[in-house]
């Protein structure tokens, strides 16, 4: 059975642009409809946060604001009720090896802005994956988390690597556009990542190797396929 971390949020703020305080967390689908997925193709999934805190969801995530039908918002709000046990005690960073697991898995919502990308136990653990060949995949302002992964010489463990993420263009359409504190494409390219972006809103899932991105929320599923499609063919 392939066990995979997941890697979640635990703010529920994010410092605007203006120095204001934005209400987020992770979103909805993003982890809902993946960790589904995940579990009913028989994986052991953990949750993890910083501290070990329990993560918020982002309330637009569940509403028309975010653009969620009413009739999804419930199928994700019923699943997050399902696993409330678990959201309600995760896992500490500072507490979990990636000796312990087959792949890496970080949800977004705008909350890894807030804490992930500077994590430093997270850090670790992602450089520890990447060198150990561990799969390592982020979702849609997930890869906001990979902007922790830099060397003791500020070396960007992923430059060159090519990804996705939540686009400068999505962000200006639907997201907080000039209000956000940065731009997560833009910073992974200033950083040396090879942004791989497809058409906004739609599915767009990228592999190099062990590390895969997906765009955005309509990513979720695939990107969670690929992930286990790509956990079987390594035990194959």
């Amino acid at each position: 059975m392939a066990r995979i971390l997941m890697i979640v949020s635990a703010a529920d703020s994010l410092t605007l642009a203006d120095g204001t305080a934005h209400p987020t967390g992770f979103w909805a689908e993003e982890l809902a409809a993946s960790h589904q997925l995940m579990r009913e193709a028989g994986a052991d999934v953990d949750i993890a946060t910083p501290g070990g805190a329990a993560p918020t969801v982002d309330p637009i995530s569940l509403d028309e604001r975010g653009g969620v039908e009413e009739a999804d918002a419930a199928l994700f709000r019923a699943y997050l009720d399902g696993i409330a046990r678990d959201l309600a005690a995760p896992l500490a960073l500072d507490a979990v090896s990636v000796d312990d697991y087959d792949a890496v898995f970080i949800p977004g919502g705008h909350g890894p802005m807030a804490d992930l990308a500077h994590d430093a136990d997270l850090a670790g653990l992602l450089i520890e994956a990447e060198a150990r060949g561990k799969l390592v995949a982020a979702l849609c302002h997930g890869p906001a988390a990979l902007l922790s992964a830099t060397r003791a010489d500020g070396g960007f463990v992923f430059a060159g690597r090519s990804m996705t993420s939540f686009t400068d263009e999505e962000e200006k359409q639907g997201g907080l556009g000039d209000a956000s504190p940065y731009l997560v494409e833009t910073r992974l390219r200033e950083l040396g990542a090879v942004i791989d972006a497809g058409p906004a809103w739609q599915s767009k899932v990228v592999v190099d190797g062990n590390l895969i991105t997906g765009q955005n929320p309509q990513s979720s599923v695939d990107t969670a396929r690929r992930v286990l499609a790509e956990l079987e063919a390594r035990t194959a």
